[in-house]
């Protein structure tokens, strides 16, 4: 009898939380653009440029964060090796 010890296939995966956080960071980028500067435009201009980067080369920083931190791949970021 082996015990399986991977991660179950419940949950949230890497591409839905890096959908959420960088939803998540323009919204906040936004409303602080509206309420303090102007210049917060840039780091929602940083946002969609990591993203776009990231379509094309498959490397996001926050997704290496999270495999680290034990949450499932999805499938635009799963590591070359799976």
């Amino acid at each position: 009898m082996t015990t399986d010890t991977s991660v179950p296939s419940v949950g949230t995966t890497v591409d839905q939380w890096v959908f959420r956080i960088a939803g998540l960071f323009v919204l906040i980028s936004l409303a602080l653009s509206q309420l303090h500067s102007i210049h917060w435009l840039w780091f929602t201009a940083f946002v969609g440029a990591n993203m776009l980067q990231a379509s094309f080369t498959g490397f996001c920083p926050l997704a290496i964060v999270l495999r680290r931190l034990g949450v499932r791949a999805g499938a635009a970021f799963r590591p070359a090796s799976a």
